[in-house]
């Protein structure tokens, strides 16, 4: 009888992307993949490690699943991800019951490492870093229409504040022939929306052919046939070129859509935290991006807390909130990461500052967002239809300013029959918190 194994997978969708390579290899391998963890023989917590609230849910989640092994519910627990690469020693002594904890260099031998915990025999693993494979089957965890692309792994920005470099390893690029291989597996599959993701996308090639390649990349992804939106996530801004953004404003199917995580505003923090930059420039920068791609969404995070913002630093940041006015903003409180050369830095910032800054920041995001909303009404929309919510009796899906599970959706009605993976044209009437609401727009062409 086929053993049956389940997965729970945490964090960032690159850490997404590796347990879905992680499943393929557990299907080759003649295991019976299942989402019901009573339904498991043994389960798989793919951990992230990288803020200190991620850990908390990493934890709890291999707690409950210890305590299903012990109740009989399960056989083996097995801890892969960030979490487990992070801390190799301690999550074993922790929680003895788990079975197995293995590296990111060890994903690829995933099917014998859960043989062996449902046999008994236990494993602690820790190859290389680079020893993680790029390449390979996946089995998707999100929709068939909607799909992550990675196209690197690894981080050599070495920000202070930031544990992946010591966690993921080295910047690595995947050849541009093997993500177009996998791109045109994905379209062939159903995907109508590819989401590009690495640490920092925008330095993609410069490690294998000297030089930026993600220009060159969108466009021969937009060569593929039946795929329809290309979305650009984690760009680092130094690395955002007149070549980068003449392509989003020329190529249709590239999203007019960036991720810019760009953490502060503050010179002096920006410095400290080992990135450059300063609220002039970064508001140059913004200007810029508009001005060649006028319709573009922008999304950004920004840590407040960091050590040494003071009143004055947080006002500049408060105040280039206020002027660039992002389409969608995450703002987190700084954790302090052991290992990292801000954890050991002086003027820590106490919690509850920090929670009232956060506060602030979204407070007056909110505000901008609400305006942005009210600006839609009336608004016709392509609209990628995601499904059916049968609480609000409406269907519901993301237009190109929304990436999937960090930004809003659109609620709307329909008097046509639709499909998950359908292009509809929306008509906007309202919008809720952060959603917009909508019909389905009179004699709109469906684009299946």
């Amino acid at each position: 009888m086929n053993h049956k194994v389940g997965m729970i997978s945490l964090g960032c969708p690159k850490n997404l992307v590796d347990g879905e390579m992680m499943l393929a290899k557990l299907r080759q391998a003649d295991f019976q993949i299942v989402t019901d963890v009573d339904e498991a023989d043994a389960i798989i917590v793919n951990t992230c490690g990288f803020i200190e609230d991620a850990k908390k849910e990493a934890i709890d989640n291999i707690l409950e699943m210890a305590q299903l092994k012990q109740e009989g519910t399960i056989r083996a627990v097995v801890v892969t991800g960030c979490l487990a690469e992070r801390y190799q020693a301690e999550v074993k002594k922790e929680i003895p019951e788990v079975d197995a904890v293995i590296g990111i260099g060890k994903n690829a031998d995933i099917a014998q490492v859960v043989t062996d915990a449902l046999e008994g025999t236990q494993t602690e693993a820790f190859p290389p870093k680079d020893c993680l494979c790029l390449d390979g089957e996946r089995i998707l965890a999100t929709p068939p229409f909607s799909a992550y692309l990675r196209i690197a792994d690894g981080c050599d920005n070495r920000c202070s504040y930031c544990a992946i470099p010591m966690i993921r390893g080295r910047f690595r690029s995947r050849p541009m022939e093997e993500i177009l291989e996998e791109a045109k597996t994905l379209v062939k599959n159903g995907a109508k929306e590819l989401i590009l993701i690495a640490q920092d996308t925008t330095r993609y090639g410069e490690d294998l052919y000297g030089e930026l390649r993600l220009p060159a990349l969108l466009r021969e992804l937009c060569k593929i046939d039946g795929l329809s939106w290309l979305r650009l996530l984690y760009c680092y801004p130094d690395r955002i070129t007149d070549e980068l953004l003449s392509v989003m404003a020329q190529e249709e199917k590239v999203l007019p859509y960036l991720d810019l995580p760009l953490q502060h505003a503050d010179s002096t923090i920006l410095r400290a935290m080992n990135r450059t930059g300063d609220r002039r420039s970064l508001t140059k920068l913004i200007k810029h991006i508009r001005e060649i791609v006028p319709d573009v969404t922008l999304r950004t995070t920004l840590i407040v807390g960091f050590p040494g913002e003071g009143g004055k630093e947080f006002a500049t940041l408060a105040q280039f909130i206020k002027d660039v006015r992002f389409d969608h903003l995450g703002c987190f409180t700084y954790s302090p990461e052991e290992g990292t050369p801000a954890a050991a830095m002086g003027s820590q910032v106490p919690e509850d500052v920090k929670q009232r800054r956060q506060e602030i920041i979204m407070e007056e995001q909110s505000r901008i967002v609400e305006r942005r909303l009210k600006s839609k009404k009336g608004k016709t929309l392509p609209v990628l239809v995601e499904g059916f919510d049968a609480y609000a009796e409406c269907w519901y899906g993301r237009t190109a300013a929304d990436a999937p599970d960090i930004d809003g959706k659109v609620f709307f009605h329909v008097k046509a029959p639709v499909s998950p993976g359908d292009l509809l044209p929306v008509t906007i009437t309202g919008y809720l918190d952060y959603d917009l609401v909508g019909e389905e727009a009179p004699d709109g062409p469906h684009k299946s």
